[in-house]
């Protein structure tokens, strides 16, 4: 494992033991039970989505310190307490600041709570497992928000030929343009998440076989394939890292000007610079960008599985609801193949 991800899972074992101090102590066996079989970010969302949990239950319902609340108290919830509290993560307040959810984020913490009834029902902790009554949000599917083949032309312009931007941001694109130009390649060729870009190190990568390795969400490693025009992009950025970091021993292959592993926000910063130059009416992130890979990719093989797999999807269902707007260019192929008269 490489330093990034050692010091990301760091951070995550310091947010959930955090977490843990704000709740009842059984919940700690529950974040043991499934320390096996989760990743540390997972089990940090976790932590997070019961400490919301249990501070809305002692606030609301039982007027107590949430880590007094014991499992008789959770066996006298009903549905309709389960149901308040997604109602109320519509809006909420915690910790002095204002939050909002929607369906996906409603969905996510759910699942967290019904994976913690579900553990202290079948461990005998609890009579009940009134979470499994609660129905999940449905997510509805929303439109894919992806660039053109014109507009990845146009993005990687403005970062190689920063003609549209400030003068002061084209002073800043001076040190930084080979960079910017060698992660817009990456991301739009691979179609890899901010998290892994901002994860690979210098030696992950192999010129010789134009590949280089990431870390997948969950902890798995693979092997990915990029392009000349990439090699191209990554080497003339190596090129001025060299120049950049001379004796520094930092490991990671994309750094900032303090000469640090640049950091995700730093990269989604970037991007959404770039592309309010190039396309103006979308709002793009790093996301977006994989998102015009793999519907790239898509319309180039027209195979969903194949799709899956160089995305790191570990269920193709997931790749199918991310890019059911394809639907409608199958659609549109097939308007002519059907004669009705010879």
């Amino acid at each position: 494992m490489n330093d990034f991800l050692t010091e990301r899972n760091r951070k995550c074992q310091t947010g959930i033991s955090k977490s843990l101090q704000k709740l009842p102590d059984y919940c700690l066996n529950f974040f043991l039970s499934i320390e096996n079989y989760t990743s540390p970010l997972t089990r940090l969302n976790y932590s997070k989505d019961l400490e919301i949990f249990f501070d809305y239950l002692a606030k609301n319902i039982f007027h107590k310190d949430a880590t007094n609340i014991t499992f008789s108290d959770l066996e006298s919830l009903k549905t309709r307490d389960i149901e308040m509290f997604l109602s109320y993560l519509t809006y909420y307040d915690y910790n002095g600041k204002t939050y909002h959810n929607g369906e996906k984020g409603k969905a996510r913490k759910i699942a967290s709570i019904k994976s913690f009834f579900k553990y202290n029902f079948k461990n005998d902790n609890i009579k009940y497992d009134v979470a499994s009554k609660v129905d999940t949000p449905k997510i509805h599917c929303k439109e894919i928000i992806r660039l053109e083949v014109d507009e990845v032309a146009k993005l990687i312009n403005e970062a190689d030929s920063p003609d549209h931007m400030t003068k002061r941001q084209q002073a800043y694109n001076k040190h930084t343009r080979t960079r910017d130009v060698a992660i817009l390649s990456l991301f739009l060729a691979t179609g890899i998440r901010v998290s892994e870009c901002v994860g690979i190190n210098l030696d992950d990568v192999d010129f010789e076989n134009n590949s280089f390795k990431v870390t997948r969400k969950g902890g798995n490693q693979v092997i990915l394939y990029f392009s000349d025009e990439v090699k191209e992009a990554l080497l003339n950025w190596i090129e001025d890292r060299t120049i950049w970091l001379k004796d520094s021993k930092e490991s990671a292959l994309f750094v900032s000007l303090q000469k640090k592993r640049i950091t995700t926000r730093a990269v989604e910063n970037l991007v959404k610079k770039y592309s309010k130059i190039a396309s103006p009416l979308k709002k793009i992130s790093p996301h977006k960008l994989r998102s015009t890979y793999g519907t790239n990719l898509y319309r180039e093989t027209g195979d969903i599985y194949v799709v899956a797999e160089v995305l790191g999807h570990k269920d193709v269902n997931t790749t199918k609801r991310h890019y059911a707007a394809m639907s409608e260019d199958i659609r549109r192929s097939v308007a002519n193949k059907v004669k009705l008269r010879d």
